[in-house]
């Protein structure tokens, strides 16, 4: 299955929009935004757990990083909020759920093989840095590949940003402009590399999840989801 997968395009999603599908395991559906794969994909959803709905015991051979945007998300490791930020590295295993339902972003298979680090943030209750006027940033991850960080953005408030290989963002709270597009809460935009970005943020404000340069190894991401 092939969604979004020419990643040399920009691609814009307002989520909201598009249809839930059932995935394998009764109460938990999907919307997928990109996808390169069948069950086992490079691949970035949004995922809706009903309440009491769970999924199998599985082991994420190519990670899986994931952000809470309602509810709470639950494994045999702990609670996950609104507002967590996970990273599960290669190989790590849980058996996920949700008793009272959540709404979440994933993805799966876009890390580093060798990478072994589990991140679990709070992001609301993260500091923040002031990067310019009226743009605050929260760092979230960092490697050799990818940068990952939360921005929070004043009510129009500018950033402009030229990230080497590409960039995806998440709207989380208000809306941006970004070129001519309009991208309100829970729109997904990914941008191709050599491609700059030039936010404004609406006139109440905006906070969004940023992630720059990961796909400068979104070949070798794909390769290994068709070796597995």
């Amino acid at each position: 299955m092939k969604i979004a997968a020419d990643f040399k395009q920009r691609e814009i999603v307002h989520t909201h929009t598009l249809p839930w599908i059932a995935s394998p395991m009764a109460g938990v559906d999907r919307r997928a935004l990109d996808r390169v794969g069948g069950e086992v994909a490079r691949a970035t959803t949004i995922v809706r757990y009903a309440p009491g709905s769970h999924f199998s015991p599985h082991t994420h051979t190519g990670g899986e990083e994931f952000i809470v945007l309602e509810g709470v998300f639950q494994d045999e490791h702990g609670d996950y909020p609104s507002g967590s930020y996970v990273r599960n590295p290669p190989q790590s295993k849980h058996t996920p759920r949700s008793d009272n339902g959540c709404i979440m972003l994933v993805k799966l298979w876009q890390f580093q093989l060798e990478d072994r680090n589990h991140i679990n943030h709070q992001m609301n209750t993260m500091d923040q840095a002031r990067l310019s006027n009226g743009v605050y940033i929260t760092p979230l991850y960092q490697d050799h590949i990818e940068e990952v960080a939360l921005y929070h953005l004043d009510a129009n408030a500018q950033l402009d940003l030229q990230p080497l290989g590409g960039a995806e963002l998440f709207v989380l709270e208000g809306a941006i402009t970004e070129q001519q597009d309009e991208l309100i809460e829970h729109s997904w935009l990914r941008v191709p590399i050599g491609d700059a970005l030039n936010i404004r943020a609406g006139r109440d404000g905006a906070k969004i999840w940023l992630k720059t340069n990961h796909l400068l190894d979104v070949d070798q991401q794909i390769a290994r989801v068709s070796q597995a």
